[in-house]
């Protein structure tokens, strides 16, 4: 028998890999997983507790997940998307829509799907830096959200963005509309030196990966439910549906070290060790866009595309969390004190990329829908594939997602435009992974 992912991983490892992805363990050098062992992988035994219904070990592991006195931490180990899926469903009876901004994950479109669920697409802001989708329009919002039954909002955005959170939960509360807020990337937020969660503004539902910053296993989160939040009891009992029977010891146990490692956490060494790899990047003729979350830096160079320099990385062993056409994305190690990283090498990788001095490129201008509209869900049985010009004036049988981030640009049952033709074809050029797009087809309604 063949081993084809486990001697991949293998090779991989032999390689000396250096992380600037996700998970937030860095190939195991950050933080207090080592602490972990294999024989840790259990089930419910006699005082092991049981996470569908938490009275002893786990309940008193989940109490300690204190970030803020007005919440209730609770462990998702089928990742963040178990926590949408949850709260999504939990609304999906109460009379209204959902609203939502247009660079929500895809997670809640399934979601959506699966509630039968129709939702407002609120008018989306598209940051003047990354060329992506930042947060809602906040001069328009209020007249976007009548008869919202759940806001569902991202913060930050996949590339390190905020918005003002603050505002748009004030006027959420205003008209007496609850919130989901996916900090996926914030599970770090809060400590010195970080922007603010956002249970600092009292949304009532917060789900955080902490795989992603934070020193925990992959498909590690948290939700924290305030614990004023509508229909919390209903959204408890969706988190058993939508989680393992058999839950692992291993994930929780990561999530348990993680949050230890969050409260005691010192960023001196992390800020030291950020500005001086900055500086090495800007030395090569790189530009680091920095943005409001400081573990992610827009790495962008004149005359090259995100995919060229993800490619002059991977050259040198490092490998970045996405690229797209206009940056690389790099999430940094939240460096401390006696970590394992490897730093110098990673210094000294980074001074081999080779960079060329080029012309800079014609910016494309990406032709993203920033408009307000409507998304209703339910599948389009009868299909087929076409070619990206045949799809003009079509439905769209299919999400186009651009993965990672997995945020859809074209909504399944949206109409395709001469626009969004010349944005397929960007992408397809510029060999970026996109789910719902092979050989250069994508599958439209068959009227």
């Amino acid at each position: 028998m063949t081993l084809p992912l486990t001697e991949k991983l293998n090779k991989l490892l032999d390689s000396k890999p250096i992380s600037l992805h996700v998970p937030g363990h860095k190939n195991m050098t950050i933080g207090n997983l080592k602490q972990l062992k294999f024989e840790m992988d259990m089930t419910e035994i006699t005082g092991l507790d049981d996470l569908h219904q938490p009275e002893e070990i786990i309940a008193e592991s989940m109490s300690a997940i204190k970030k803020h006195p007005d919440y209730d931490a609770y462990y998702l180990i089928n990742g963040t998307t178990s926590g949408i899926l949850s709260v999504i469903q939990a609304f999906s009876k109460v009379s209204g829509d959902y609203a939502i901004t247009r660079n929500v994950h895809k997670s809640v479109f399934h979601a959506l799907d699966i509630a039968n669920g129709r939702s407002r697409i609120l008018e989306t802001e598209m940051s003047s830096k990354t060329k992506q989708y930042i947060g809602p329009k906040q001069n328009s919002l209020g007249n976007q959200i009548s008869n919202a039954k759940l806001a569902v909002f991202t913060y930050p955005n996949y590339y390190g963005e905020c918005f003002d959170l603050k505002s748009t939960l004030d006027k959420m509360k205003a008209h007496d509309i609850p919130t989901l807020i996916d900090e996926a990337h914030g599970a770090h937020f809060g400590l010195s030196g970080f922007p603010e969660s956002a249970l600092n503004f009292g949304a009532d539902y917060v789900v955080q990966s902490y795989h992603k910053t934070l020193p925990a296993l992959t498909m590690s989160s948290v939700i924290f439910i305030h614990k004023a939040a509508p229909l919390r009891e209903k959204v408890l009992q969706y988190l058993t549906y939508f989680q393992s029977s058999s839950p692992s010891y291993l994930l929780m146990t990561s999530l348990e070290l993680a949050h230890s490692f969050y409260k005691t956490y010192e960023n001196e060494t992390f800020f030291k060790k950020r500005n001086q790899f900055i500086q090495i990047i800007e030395d090569k003729g790189m530009c680091v866009v920095q943005v409001d979350d400081p573990v992610k830096l827009n790495v962008q160079c004149k005359g090259y595309t995100g995919v060229e320099l993800q490619l002059l990385f991977e050259e040198q062993g490092i490998y970045v969390e996405l690229a797209d056409d206009q940056q690389v994305l790099l999430v940094l190690p939240l460096w401390h004190k006696d970590d394992g990283f490897p730093y110098s090498t990673l210094v000294e990788r980074t001074k081999r990329i080779n960079i060329e001095k080029r012309q800079a490129r014609v910016n494309h201008q990406l032709m993203y829908n920033l408009n307000s509209g409507i998304y209703q869900s339910g599948d389009i049985t009868n299909t087929k594939f076409v070619t990206f010009d045949e799809s003009l004036g079509k439905k769209s049988a299919k999400h186009i997602v651009p993965y990672p981030p997995g945020i859809p640009m074209i909504f399944r049952g949206e109409i395709i435009t001469e626009n969004m033709i010349e944005l397929m074809n960007y992408w397809y050029d510029l060999n970026i992974r996109i789910e719902g797009i092979k050989n250069h087809k994508i599958e439209i309604e068959d009227e």
